[in-house]
């Protein structure tokens, strides 16, 4: 039973008790990510959050650490295009502990310029190392292709001209305008009473009130088409359509769409791909989902001599898709697929506690997994169609990692 409180400052709470473990799982989800920074700020949230683990006014950046570590629990976060998250999960007899510690790093975070200047080049490593992955680095090249300059298409973790320029001032002035109240949720699931929120409560009262004046201009999805040489062992390549945002109607027939597409290992672009062709380790199709606009994404990477036959067998089993739609048995399968990976990730406390807190973060409502199967129950074959033919009637985003640096020559 998820329970839900309101702070006199505007702060919300999302609380799920579970007496059966000996677990609690503590977040602090923040409605800001890449997606709200402008240009010059671009990579703000995500140093933001590693500054927060490098020194309060009563701990240092080892204190903080094994103020987890002496207690066997653990202590994360986490950066998003549209959220940021700081998370412990701990033994239930150590959980106002965390709470006392998250509080710390929350608020009393100093910046000192020294740790400032260290993270810096820990965060230059992190994009380096980035950079190095082109099975990574070619979706981001993807939320470029798509959304162009809005920042949607910018990279969580920035630039190096852009991290250059941070200091404590402008850290402490991005805290100013999204780190208050009104744009925060605290996530709670585990073996803990409802005084235990009281307390949160207390601890958290101290939170800035006020609007975080968060403004969403919707981007324009863009077909731009971006090849990069690289040398590397593959080329890899991203597909990208215009999908749906978080609260769409038809969000479970797109999921399921997306399952037979590529979502698994049954899938047509696995089969087609991997197993029939021999063409790729490595194929997958995946949706994101933001507040307004989302996007699905067809991934593979492959010898550079393949790529061209690569590009074409998956555009042939997107229309495939698209032309011919799935069978009633791939749906069903796909229905129990969703069903059980749905039910089976939410054992454990720290991904009932994403789950709740997202929910009240993106959405500010919360469906009992009976009514989400019965939404995935009611999505039939006609309903899939009317998903993939809005999905795939329009033109592509698409980019390609290689040590040419060449489009497919279908396209060029």
């Amino acid at each position: 039973m998820i329970k839900r409180f309101t702070s006199d400052n505007g702060l919300r709470i999302v609380f799920e008790p579970n007496n059966t473990v000996r677990s609690v799982a503590i977040g602090i989800w923040i409605g800001t990510g890449s997606r709200f920074e402008t240009k010059q700020q671009n990579g703000v949230s995500h140093f933001l959050e590693h500054m927060f683990f490098k020194g309060t006014k009563s701990r240092t950046a080892q204190q903080i650490a094994e103020s987890f570590d002496s207690i066997g629990g653990h202590v994360n976060a986490f950066t998003s295009k549209e959220y940021t998250c700081y998370y412990s999960k701990v033994l239930d007899t150590h959980a106002k502990h965390a709470v006392d510690v998250l509080a710390d790093m929350y608020f009393n975070s100093i910046f000192d310029t020294n740790e400032l200047n260290k993270e810096k080049g820990v965060v230059l490593e992190e994009i380096k190392m980035y950079e190095d992955t082109p099975d990574d680095i070619v979706h981001d090249l993807l939320s470029k292709a798509s959304f162009g300059e809005h920042p949607l298409g910018y990279p969580i973790l920035g630039t190096e001209e852009t991290l250059s320029q941070f200091s404590a001032e402008s850290l402490i002035e991005y805290m100013d305008q999204y780190y208050n109240a009104d744009n925060v949720v605290i996530s709670i699931c585990g073996n803990v009473e409802e005084d235990f929120v009281q307390y949160v409560q207390e601890v958290f009262s101290k939170m800035k009130k006020g609007k975080s004046n968060k403004t969403l201009n919707k981007p324009t999805f863009n077909s731009d088409r971006i090849a990069r040489k690289k040398d590397t062992e593959q080329a890899h390549i991203c597909i990208g359509f215009e999908g749906f945002p978080l609260n769409n109607e038809q969000i479970y027939s797109l999921i399921l769409l997306n399952n037979t597409l590529g979502g698994s290992m049954s899938s047509r672009l696995f089969q087609e791909v991997r197993e029939k062709r021999g063409l790729a380790y490595s194929v997958f199709s995946y949706h994101s989902a933001f507040h307004d606009t989302g996007m699905v994404t067809v991934y593979a990477g492959t010898g550079q001599n393949q790529l061209d036959e690569l590009f074409e067998v998956l555009m042939n089993t997107v229309n495939i898709v698209k032309t011919e739609g799935m069978t009633e048995k791939e749906l069903q399968n796909g229905k129990e697929q969703l069903k059980g990976s749905l039910m089976l990730g939410l054992e454990s406390t720290n991904s009932r506690m994403s789950r709740n807190g997202k929910n009240e973060l993106l959405l500010g409502r919360h469906r009992s997994l009976d009514d989400i199967i019965h939404s995935i129950d009611q999505v039939t074959l006609d309903m899939i169609k009317e998903t993939s033919d809005q999905i795939f009637s329009k033109d592509y985003s698409l980019t390609v990692i290689s040590p040419k640096g060449d489009l497919p020559k279908a396209i060029q």
